[in-house]
């Protein structure tokens, strides 16, 4: 499949998602448990983290047991990650920088990726490997909206997923840009919640999410 398919699908992916948590997991029993109450809230895909040693069991374990729920590996830093990420299951992968040795790994990988990027020298280099659809990483550290918008006019064709920073009480505001495919959050996933056990509050606020996603669709 080609880089220019391939960006298609993430797109698709991306839109269809709005939302996308962003999930560390200590074991697959938590991970199976955060992931199912992000669906029960109406998300329906997340971004796993591979910050822990759990990851990529918890990421091949979600594929199998949740099939409805699109998953992709964040944090991938190197070729060896994108390997396993890809034999774990992954849907998509995702990274908080690309240097350009993993830019091209990346472009060189059968599945949808979407590299991170935090300036509009790094997205030009991406773009001119064929990416389009890009993470904006730390989204609030490096401008937040106005970054956003800074960049939608010299970069028209640059599609963006802002992570970092954006909160319940922002996401429809970041949501509403037009460079904007969909946004990267935790503020569903509050660690306090997990380590509590309270994931009806996660499967709560995954609604409220959800909610926001409505509401910009709709605007």
């Amino acid at each position: 499949m080609t880089i220019e398919a391939l960006q298609n699908r993430a797109e698709q992916l991306l839109t269809q998602a709005g939302i996308l948590p962003v999930i560390t997991v200590d074991n697959v029993d938590q991970g199976r448990r955060i992931a199912s109450a992000l669906l029960e809230g109406g998300l329906t895909a997340l971004e796993l983290t591979l910050r822990t040693p759990a990851a990529l069991d918890a990421l091949a374990a979600l594929k199998r047991d949740l099939p409805d729920i699109v998953i992709g590996a964040g944090t991938v830093l190197n070729e060896t990650q994108i390997r396993q990420s890809i034999d774990a299951g992954a849907d998509f992968l995702v990274t908080p920088g690309t240097p350009p040795a993993l830019a091209t790994a990346l472009a060189a990988a059968p599945i949808p990726a979407v590299p991170g990027g935090a300036t509009p020298t790094e997205f030009l280099q991406l773009m001119a490997h064929g990416f389009r659809c890009c993470k904006l990483f730390p989204a609030s550290a490096v401008g937040g909206l106005t970054m956003l918008k800074g960049l939608a006019g010299p970069l028209a064709g640059l599609k963006l997923c802002p992570t970092g920073g954006i909160s319940e009480s922002n996401a429809g505001e970041f949501l509403s840009q037009s460079n904007v495919l969909c946004i990267g959050g935790s503020w569903m996933v509050n660690p306090g919640w997990i380590a509590a056990g309270e994931f009806d509050k996660v499967r709560d606020s995954a609604a409220r999410a959800a909610a926001i996603i409505r509401e910009a669709r709709i605007a």
